[in-house]
């Protein structure tokens, strides 16, 4: 299948005298990787700039994660399915990637990015083995990385059962093939998105018994300010609360799915009231039946390529670990680079469309194009009031500080290689672990297929709680757990190859 962008792309030839038909080497003065909002925004500025730009995707179509599309949507739909947000904004960026030549490079993974003297050299593998040998290499001379986002999960009795699923799998599964992954479900977690994920079940068929949200509603006057910036937002959320009464969906504050009971799948969960402290209440316990079970705690930025070519990081309000960047989206410290949307801070795709705006713009400018300071200017200050906002939001809805109470000692911590709660427990308190990585080293969380990409952030908070520290103390730092010499799994043919390249 092909992406939107293609049949342009077919017709441009690279500056190295390479068609865009899926041969080993390409060159352009811009690479873009990630076609989400924030990466399809970026590549349509840069390449309107006049720049030769590449835009890479793991995905076949262009949309990233937010606009993902249906299963029925064909190479050429107008877009992502009907009823998901900005539907225009996609279609006018996807026309722009048309219109402006921009190469695609859909179906491709980079798996390793290199810098050599004044270009960065990117290793591309196909995601699927059989689109054959594909385009193997990409030369740039500035790099922007739009790499988005995953679920953050924090683990909970029962968490590995069937039908306990990440809220954005979950969404995923309904977007990407209209497919429910149960029949009644609870959903639980922190923050906006649990609302789409009950709404789009509650549409789709499936019962939702309730949303079990860990904050209370009163979290958001702690900066009203933020929450007031982008007031779409509010209107949004309305709808949100109207869809809820439509659908007759039970919506608790300050609660938590504390276990997940079944043998075989899950099959019930148990319901408990939450502290100020995010603490389950003593002996208040309520059980529901539920074979679907959508659990998020907001998002975690995918950096494993801001590390590889060595951005800086900082921890955001939310506790992620984060890339950092300048007035102009430039990776601090790393001239070439440019980051926008999830990478720089969670805060959604309005946000990312203008970061990835500005990074395009900010990438042609620094390579000698003529670009509109007032139009900078405007996206600067629109970027401002988006993360603003975001700030309030990571305020509003935070990780409880108190989740660990919920942990029993078989608890699984992580799952790819099986390290309970008690592991860790053991390794901090019997060897004597007092961070992340040295509780990585001890009982092997993270060190599994996953990579610490879903109980890396899990295994941080439970280092501080069991050495009574704070999370966002520099001992409990994400940076060791985040760390990878590799972007995704590759075969050791194509390791040994880096050594055989002239």
């Amino acid at each position: 299948m092909r992406g939107n962008g293609d049949a342009v792309a077919d017709a441009v030839a690279d500056t190295d005298g390479t068609d865009a038909d899926g041969t080993d080497a390409a060159v352009a003065d811009v690479a873009v990787v990630g076609a989400g909002p924030a990466g399809m925004a970026a590549a349509v500025e840069a390449a309107a700039a006049g720049l030769t730009v590449a835009l890479v995707d793991a995905g076949e179509r262009p949309g990233g994660q937010y606009w993902r599309h249906g299963p029925h949507d064909g190479p050429h739909a107008d877009g992502p399915s009907p009823g998901q947000h900005g539907r225009r904004t996609f279609a006018a960026l996807r026309a722009g990637l048309a219109r402006t030549g921009t190469r695609t490079l859909f179906g491709h993974q980079v798996w390793l990015v290199r810098r050599e003297a004044d270009r960065f050299t990117l290793h591309l593998r196909p995601t699927h083995d059989g689109r054959g040998p594909g385009t193997r290499t990409l030369t740039a001379r500035s790099l922007i990385l739009c790499p988005g986002a995953y679920d953050r999960q924090l683990p909970v009795p029962g968490w590995e059962l069937p039908g306990v699923m990440a809220a954005g799998g979950v969404q995923a599964l309904l977007k990407g093939s209209g497919t429910l992954a149960g029949r009644r479900a609870v959903v639980a977690g922190t923050g906006p998105f649990l609302l789409p994920v009950a709404t789009g079940l509650a549409a789709a068929g499936a019962e939702v018994v309730m949303v079990c949200e860990a904050n209370p509603l009163r979290g958001w006057l702690r900066d009203p300010g933020g929450a007031l910036r982008e007031p779409a937002k509010a209107v949004e959320g309305a709808q949100y609360a109207g869809l809820l009464a439509r659908h007759g969906i039970s919506y608790r504050t300050r609660t938590a799915v504390t276990e997940i009971r079944g043998e075989d799948r899950a099959r019930s969960v148990r319901i408990a009231p939450l502290d100020r402290d995010g603490r389950p209440r003593s002996g208040v316990r309520i059980e529901v039946d539920a074979d679907l079970v959508a659990l998020g705690w907001g998002f975690t930025p995918s950096l494993e390529l801001p590390l590889m070519v060595g951005a800086r990081t900082r921890l955001d309000t939310d506790g992620s670990l984060v890339a950092v960047v300048d007035a102009r989206q430039r990776a601090a410290d790393v001239p070439g680079v440019y980051l926008a949307g999830e990478a720089t801070g969670v805060g959604g795709a309005a946000l990312a469309v203008r970061e990835g705006r500005l990074s395009g713009l900010a990438a042609a400018a620094d390579l000698g194009r003529a670009v509109d300071e007032r139009r900078l200017r405007r996206l600067q200050r629109a970027i401002r009031r988006g993360r603003r906002f975001a700030a309030a939001l990571h305020t509003a809805c935070p990780v409880p500080l108190g989740w660990t109470d919920w942990l029993e000692p078989s608890t699984v911590i992580c799952r790819c290689e099986e390290v309970t709660y008690h592991d860790l427990c053991h390794a901090a308190r019997v060897l004597g672990a007092e961070d992340p990585r040295t509780l990585k080293m001890l009982a092997r969380p993270g060190m599994g297929m996953c990579q610490g990409r879903v109980c890396g952030f899990a295994t941080a908070q439970v280092a501080a709680a069991l050495t009574g520290g704070s999370p966002r103390a520099p001992r409990y730092d994400l940076l060791p757990l985040a760390r990878r010499p590799l972007a995704t799994p590759v075969t050791l043919g194509e390791i040994a190859a880096l050594g055989e390249e002239p």
